[in-house]
């Protein structure tokens, strides 16, 4: 099950995303940032973040997404994680595959996904090669020094 994101699933997100390992301090913190807003500023139209349940109604992942500002038609994936403990179960792709069917509804033409080049995000990016993501650029010691920032790009075919 997906559903927006509450107050009460925001400690549930933050655990899940320094479980990962994958993530920094910094990195978390600016995940905070976003769910903070998100929370508490309902008005605000750049993002979206949902949850998707397990079978006990605990949160498994979540996703934050929104509109590419100044474009038409794209929308960006922002952050994704599903908790280390039901990976490779379908929640990351049932993300996914949620976010291209609300944008294709919203008349979204393209989907763009940031991930790091580092080792640790190998299957993070074999993941998104395999739901139908190209690599579209990789701009060289954008992170750090030897941390390209590799840009994914789908574009959606309305139904």
């Amino acid at each position: 099950m997906i559903r927006p994101l509450t107050r009460n699933d925001r400690e549930a997100v933050l655990r899940l995303l320094a479980g990962t390992g994958m993530f920094t301090e910094a990195e978390i913190a600016v995940a905070e940032e976003q769910l903070d807003i998100f929370l508490t500023q309902p008005a605000q139209k750049d993002y979206d973040i949902v949850v998707v349940a397990d079978e006990a109604g605990g949160v498994a992942g979540f996703l934050s997404w929104g509109p590419t500002p100044l474009t038409e038609g794209t929308y960006d994936l922002y952050w994704m994680a599903v908790a280390p403990n039901r990976q490779g179960r379908g929640y990351g792709k049932a993300l996914v595959r949620w976010l291209e069917d609300r944008a294709r509804a919203a008349n979204g033409r393209l989907i763009v996904i940031e991930t790091s080049s580092q080792p640790k995000y190998h299957p993070t990016r074999a993941f998104y090669l395999g739901l139908g993501y190209n690599e579209a650029a990789r701009i060289p010691d954008f992170y750090k020094p030897g941390d390209a920032r590799v840009i994914y790009t789908k574009e959606l075919v309305q139904e």
